[in-house]
């Protein structure tokens, strides 16, 4: 019985606070840009394409997006209707944020144990925000580096409650969520894992221009210092290197020049 009473309370505020997005009214602007969504058959529509979420939330452009076709509007009229879109509706969108720079999003399909499994809330409100990144399988994330390698970033999902002393802890770790995004790739169209140093190594190794740089340490990204590592105390290597590591630069600089340099 308590389970199921977690349950629904996990699905309660869950739907609560994630599904009360509903169409909304825009008002057109003279110098609009338009984007567009790429439906389930592959079909490319151009239209206005506006962001769910901004800097304070950027996970929730993973969940949905706002549109409307240009076939859609209306001039006549002041405001436009938009329709809400998922991951279930639409394949990809790219849009313009606040500053005008374009931004591109793909449906993907993954599980973002790590920030699942980190529960540094504890309590009832770990648990939720547990909930909130391992049932979330299927979202959008966004494309920093598109190429034979191509690099998402991805933000955690915060929780949902927070209660007395967990208010505090939580709006912290909401906090570190939206200043660090996980970073996750995928090789020729393969499967979806995590950037790390050590992956970064790998799957770079198979051209013999980046893995000759990498032998020679030509990429600064993917080198560590020696003295920093030393204070790291007991944690074993795979851990130093992921303390260690600036995952965006190793995309900017190391998966750049895999991209552009390597068939």
């Amino acid at each position: 019985m308590k389970k199921v009473l977690l349950f629904s309370l996990f699905t309660f505020l869950s739907f609560n606070a994630y599904a009360q997005d509903g169409n909304s009214d825009y008002e057109l602007r003279t110098d609009e840009k338009y984007g567009y969504i790429v439906d389930k058959s592959g079909k490319k529509i151009e239209g206005i394409v506006r962001l769910n979420g901004d800097a304070m939330n950027p996970w929730s452009n993973q969940k949905k997006v706002k549109f409307v076709a240009v076939s859609d509007i209306d001039k006549s009229k002041k405001k436009q209707k938009f329709k809400t879109l998922d991951p279930d509706d639409i394949k990809e969108y790219v849009a313009y944020d606040e500053n005008n720079e374009e931004r591109h999003f793909e449906m993907i399909k993954y599980t973002n144990t790590k920030e699942g499994f980190n529960t540094a809330t504890g309590g009832l409100s770990g648990n939720i925000k547990a909930f909130n990144n391992l049932t979330k399988s299927t979202q959008f994330a966004e494309v920093v580096k598109d190429g034979k390698i191509k690099v998402y970033k991805l933000y955690g999902y915060p929780t949902t409650f927070s209660a007395g002393g967990q208010i505090e802890v939580a709006e912290k770790e909401t906090a570190r969520m939206r200043n660090s995004p996980s970073y996750i790739y995928s090789k020729k169209g393969g499967k979806i894992e995590e950037l790390t140093l050590a992956k970064a190594k790998i799957i770079i190794a198979d051209c013999s221009y980046a893995k000759g740089k990498l032998t020679s340490g030509s990429y600064a990204s993917l080198k560590n210092d020696e003295k920093k590592r030393s204070g790291l105390g007991k944690l074993i290597k795979s851990q130093i290197d992921d303390v260690m590591s600036n995952v965006p630069e190793i995309v900017e600089e190391v998966i750049t020049d895999y991209n552009e340099n390597c068939k």
